[in-house]
């Protein structure tokens, strides 16, 4: 072999890279954001009450725990009721079909706050008629209103991405489980659904935390949740630094289920990565 054809080839180095304009652009944006929350801190620390922290954290504490019960049930049962609604977006019955599309159609285009109002005074007019039926007990109570609104409202949108995530399984699926003699439920409950669970997991993340945020218009509707005691808590002391805590509590809540959820994310797609 001659050592023409053993010569070890040095290839030349890559340019170096070059700062375009929307690279400066996005450093000075990073930048500034650093600067406006350490700014914030400064000015927390410096502005720190203790006074008010005893007074009022309490009930910030008990606002934050009626946002995650009020969320967390209407995503579960929003999760339930998702199930039959994902079903009737992708039966071929023209009735079935119809009234599940209908129900998306009205709440995902129309505001959540607007769809609290209608069932918390709107449902409040036809007293008469619930009462005659039993059900006046449920819709006079706030809270009850909230979660009903924000169940069918969740509905409607984890409906969505469950049809997504099972349109995105390939067709091939089932015809390989249907060619190892699994019928339409068990390839639907064995197959399909563990691999469209992982597609939906960031929409449904994504939902969550969407649902974290809107929780705060409940407060208009009379239930103390975290933003509810913080406009208690303003309106005591007028002391701005009272929403600046909510926010925080909301980012902190926010960051932690979008770690939580890019770790799962990262467990249940390691396979793949191999």
């Amino acid at each position: 072999m001659s050592a023409a054809s053993t010569a070890v080839v040095e290839r030349p180095a890559p340019p170096p890279r070059r700062w375009s304009k929307a690279r400066v652009a996005g450093h000075v944006l990073v930048a500034l954001w650093l600067l406006l929350i350490g700014g914030l801190l400064v000015y927390l620390v410096r502005a720190w009450d203790p006074v008010l922290f005893d007074t009022y954290a309490g009930r910030y504490l008990s606002g934050l725990l009626v946002t995650l019960q009020l969320v967390g049930l209407s995503i579960v049962l929003g999760a339930v009721f998702s199930v039959p609604l994902a079903y009737g977006r992708m039966s071929a019955n023209p009735v079935f079909g119809g009234l599940a599309y209908g129900y998306v159609y009205f709440f995902r285009g129309t505001p959540l706050i607007a769809q609290a109002f209608l069932i918390y005074y709107g449902l409040g007019s036809f007293r008469p008629q619930l009462d005659a039926a039993g059900l006046w007990w449920f819709f006079r109570d706030a809270w009850n209103c909230a979660l009903f609104a924000f169940t069918l409202n969740t509905a409607a949108y984890q409906a969505e991405i469950l049809r997504g995530a099972i349109r995105s399984v390939g067709r091939g699926q089932w015809e390989g489980a249907a060619a190892l003699g699994l019928s339409r439920w068990q390839t639907l409950r064995l197959v399909v659904i563990p691999q469209a669970l992982i597609v939906a997991l960031r929409p449904y993340g994504n939902e969550i935390i969407l649902m974290i945020k809107g929780s705060a218009i409940v407060a208009i509707i009379t239930v103390y949740d975290l933003m509810g005691e913080t406009r208690r808590a303003y309106s005591r002391s007028f002391d701005f630094q009272t929403y600046l805590y909510a926010a925080l509590i909301y980012l902190a809540i926010v960051e932690t289920l979008r770690h939580t959820i890019d770790w799962l994310e990262r467990r249940l797609t390691r396979h793949l990565h191999h």
